[in-house]
């Protein structure tokens, strides 16, 4: 007959067991979740490394948001539309070439994408410029030359004031104005914005759920951050491209 002690120890190995059973029952349900959901991925913490957010679709009204169409000239004078981009996973920018502040680390970062996907067939980088008055195909030829762009995997766009200020402002919801008080005469935001291969605006989503919708193209992965404190974002742009390449 067992005596008090051994029941003691009796129902502490019953409450062990049982924790380690609710314990196990979690982690499959965990699994089993993420599996579903798609969220496990290469670089998850169970394969030992940082988790990489699963990427969402950027919505207006509850529809995805599709890039408009457009059909502007390069730095080669030949037409690009939106439908050269299809099948591609491209980067989205807006710059002038006269820009003093912060349009050549942007394009300093979207250098450094090129050299990351040089191999990469379906990846692609376009370029809006928002003063197409001076930023005719020959000057943004220059400038291409000046990033070393590929002009089969980044083209510089310009054309139409007006329909590249609408696609900016009403496609990707980024500031594009003429401003004579800001430097160089342009403002504009320095925002990446990063599109799939069918042509819808991805990105992570953050703690809360709710997706970042553009990447900072402004601070180098070599700074980390800018006085300000903000993180450098080409890391994980970098993470999210290998992703929807893979779709």
């Amino acid at each position: 007959m067992p005596t008090g002690a051994n029941k003691k120890q009796q129902y502490t190995y019953v409450w062990v067991s049982l924790i380690v059973l609710i314990f196990g029952v979690f982690a499959v349900y965990e699994i089993t979740k993420r599996l579903k959901t798609g969220t496990v991925i290469e670089n998850d913490r169970m394969a030992g490394t940082t988790s990489v957010m699963p990427l969402s679709y950027v919505t207006s009204n509850g529809k995805k948001r599709a890039v408009p169409s457009f059909s502007f000239l390069n730095q080669d004078s030949v037409l690009i539309s939106n439908k050269d981009y299809l099948g591609k996973v491209y980067v989205v920018d807006f710059f002038f070439t006269t820009c003093p502040t912060i349009c050549p680390v942007m394009s300093s970062n979207l250098e450094e994408l090129q050299a990351t996907f040089k191999d990469e067939g379906e990846f692609g980088i376009a370029s809006f410029t928002i003063n197409p008055r001076y930023d005719k195909p020959s000057v943004l030829k220059d400038y291409a030359k000046k990033y070393n762009a590929s002009n089969t995997k980044w083209n510089f766009l310009t054309g139409n004031q007006e329909e590249i200020y609408d696609l900016a402002r009403t496609g990707f919801y980024i500031l594009a104005n003429e401003a004579n008080d800001a430097p160089g005469g342009f403002e504009h935001s320095g925002m990446f914005a990063l599109v799939d291969k069918q042509g819808f605006i991805r990105s992570r989503t953050d703690s809360y759920g709710n997706p970042i919708i553009y990447y900072r193209g402004t601070i180098t992965e070599k700074q980390g951050v800018n006085k300000e404190g903000e993180a450098q974002q080409i890391t994980i742009l970098k993470e999210d491209i290998k992703k929807l390449l893979a779709e």
